[in-house]
């Protein structure tokens, strides 16, 4: 499915069979002796994976490496979760110093180890073209699960392609492969995540320029028609490179369509409850009731 086919559906009728798989690569043992792979990186754990990813949008940062000669790490876990964990994931050129970067691997569980129980509410409004597809995902068979994985894994990077092509506040979707969408890494250069919004204590100065930061987003969110579905100080980090701190909104699968989902107006209440209510916390009462009739009339303002 083209982009722009996605962004006219509003995740109505999306043809899971359309796409492609990509390559996976195995660990190789420590114990052997002599080179099992002749055809392995000079360093590091793999090749790219860059070629036959489905690749982000266009104009790409400068730091997006795409040469086929590059290598790629494993560094470790930056964050667990239930139906996805976060790698560090170094991708560089070998022999050219200048050519070094560090990114964000989401690794989506298999369909065997996914949490199912929540998919329901969130799914309804996206539609595959193939009845027995709908239905197998209704009765939740072992096909209809693997059919969710990819359906949340796969509206999750066109998100990501929207919204950065929209101008919010989310990282830069590198590339989707089989099992693993690789984005920006919003951290320092040494590789320590910025933290979550929760995690932090922002003084009394900067708590209104932050919370101007987050309606922004969320307006122009629901004059998109949709809701992130799952939003919390969590899911929030607070960049803090350049100096000034500004919100990046990350964890997208979930998205939802506020009009399109019979229970789309209620994750959008409570998307503006859980962040109205940190702000309050922290010092800086807003009022949540005017916050969401705000967001409202902006989901329906294109009806």
């Amino acid at each position: 499915m083209s982009f722009n086919a996605f962004q006219n559906s509003s995740f109505d009728e999306l043809d899971l069979t359309s796409f492609e798989g990509h390559r996976r690569f195995g660990e190789q043992p420590e114990s052997y002796a002599v080179d099992t792979d002749p055809d392995g990186p000079p360093e590091g754990d793999r090749w790219s994976s860059w070629d036959g990813a489905t690749h982000g949008p266009k104009p790409r940062p400068d730091w997006v490496i795409t040469d086929l000669g590059a290598v790629e790490a494993d560094l470790g876990v930056l964050k667990t979760g239930k139906e996805a964990d976060v790698h560090l994931v170094r991708r560089w050129v070998p022999g050219d110093a200048g050519r070094d970067v560090l990114m964000a691997g989401k690794r989506y569980r298999s369909s065997d180890h996914r949490m199912f129980h929540r998919d329901a509410g969130y799914l309804e409004g996206r539609r595959v073209r193939k009845s027995r597809e709908t239905r197998a995902m209704r009765t939740r068979t072992s096909f209809g699960k693997q059919l969710i994985s990819g359906l949340w894994a796969f509206a999750e990077f066109e998100t990501l392609v929207r919204l950065w092509n929209e101008g919010l506040p989310v990282p830069y979707p590198v590339q989707m492969g089989e099992d693993e969408m690789l984005m920006e890494f919003i951290g320092s250069p040494g590789g320590e995540a910025a933290p979550r919004l929760a995690q932090t204590r922002p003084g009394a100065d900067v708590l209104p320029e932050l919370f101007e930061q987050l309606r922004a987003a969320m307006i122009r969110l629901a004059e998109l028609g949709w809701a992130h579905g799952d939003l919390s100080p969590y899911n929030v980090l607070l960049d803090e490179r350049g100096g000034s701190p500004r919100l990046v909104l990350i964890d997208w699968p979930q998205v939802v369509d506020v009009i399109g989902n019979p229970h789309g107006p209620e994750f959008l209440e409570r998307d503006a409850r859980n962040m109205c209510d940190w702000f309050t916390r922290r010092g800086y009462e807003v009022d949540e009731g005017m916050f969401f009739g705000d967001l409202m009339a902006a989901a329906t303002s294109r009806w």
